[in-house]
């Protein structure tokens, strides 16, 4: 049987590999920061940049601030327990 990637039959010119092995993420501590990668459409991303400007505070604050709003109006009983990961 030939494979893909067979120079002759049962020998290959390099090794084929299965796709990338992710490492699994270790649980930040607690009070530390997590870095995220996030995209906008660049009609959004222009007005949290104004935001930021206008109120004198980086583009991430903004950000922090509507995301713990939102998560605040949407689960109001867990208060300010989720945001700040109180128990």
């Amino acid at each position: 049987m030939v494979n893909c990637g067979d120079i002759l039959r049962g020998t290959r010119a390099c090794p084929v590999t299965r796709g990338a092995k992710r490492k699994a993420k270790p649980e930040p501590a607690e009070g530390t920061s997590v870095r995220a990668t996030i995209s906008f459409p660049s009609e959004l991303y222009k007005t949290l940049e104004g935001i930021a400007r206008e109120k004198k505070v980086s583009l991430a604050w903004v950000v922090r601030e509507a995301t713990e709003k939102y998560i605040a109006d949407k689960w109001p009983l867990f208060g300010k327990s989720l945001i700040r990961g109180e128990k």
